[in-house]
């Protein structure tokens, strides 16, 4: 669960291969996994709530194939009946004391109908967390390289290997944002070199470590490194916020 109040500066939204189901403006709306980042700005004291689904595990509680929601904002009453959309879309709004509660109520009530998600799905997953190769995946969980893709085209949006680059640079992101030198994260990450994460970063977020404000470098007395940084919240939650 998540929950934003904008401050109306604009947040740049990094891709995590997360989707989320969020309430914005009085509707439930769903935020599908991004390939690349981009800015959001919303008005100023604008609230957003959202929970946020596991890579892979969305789609089964959504009944949609991760790619159709692939850099899409779709209202949920697109996806489902608009009269059962409705009546949940009554049932947030009167919770107006505990919106994220009963957003979060919402979802659970849609996983508990939902069909069991493939075990492949939560290897495939790890397997890609691990950067392992395409064709290592595949054999691990005995399917051909195009099965492969079309099964994660459906749970996670992307093929394995973006889905791997993606885990890759959230976890260049993390380490960048605990103080590690950029060389440091690119040899714990498996990056060729510092070049190699720098194009990388520059392809999935559209500008570089020292434009997210996570270069290291020796911050001025009473500042704390990495303490401007770009938007915490997964690929699309604060989308529309």
């Amino acid at each position: 669960m998540w929950t934003r109040t904008s401050d109306g500066s604009p947040a740049r939204i990094i891709p995590d291969a997360c989707i989320d189901l969020m309430w914005y403006d009085d509707a439930l709306v769903v935020a599908g996994p991004n390939t690349a980042a981009f800015e959001s700005r919303s008005a100023r004291g604008a609230l957003v709530a959202g929970v946020r689904f596991a890579p892979g595990m969305a789609p089964a509680v959504l009944q949609v194939p991760a790619h159709a929601l692939r850099d899409e904002r779709v209202p949920l009453a697109e996806l489902w009946a608009p009269a059962e959309v409705a009546r949940l879309e009554e049932r947030v709004a009167a919770a107006s004391d505990d919106l994220p509660g009963e957003l979060e109520a919402v979802a659970l009530d849609a996983a508990l109908l939902a069909p069991t998600v493939d075990t492949i799905v939560a290897e495939v997953a790890r397997r890609a967390r691990a950067d392992e190769r395409v064709e290592t995946i595949a054999a691990a969980v005995g399917l051909s390289p195009r099965q492969l893709q079309r099964r994660a085209l459906d749970a996670f949006g992307y093929g394995p290997k973006l889905l791997a680059r993606i885990f890759r640079l959230r976890r260049a992101l993390d380490l960048a944002r605990r103080g590690t030198g950029l060389a440091e994260v690119a040899a714990r990450c498996g990056y060729a070199d510092q070049a190699h994460l720098a194009d990388d970063v520059s392809a999935l977020t559209g500008t570089t470590m020292t434009g997210l404000g996570l270069a290291r470098r020796q911050p001025p007395a009473g500042e704390s490194i990495g303490a401007k940084r770009s938007t915490a919240f997964p690929s699309g939650s604060s989308t529309l916020a």
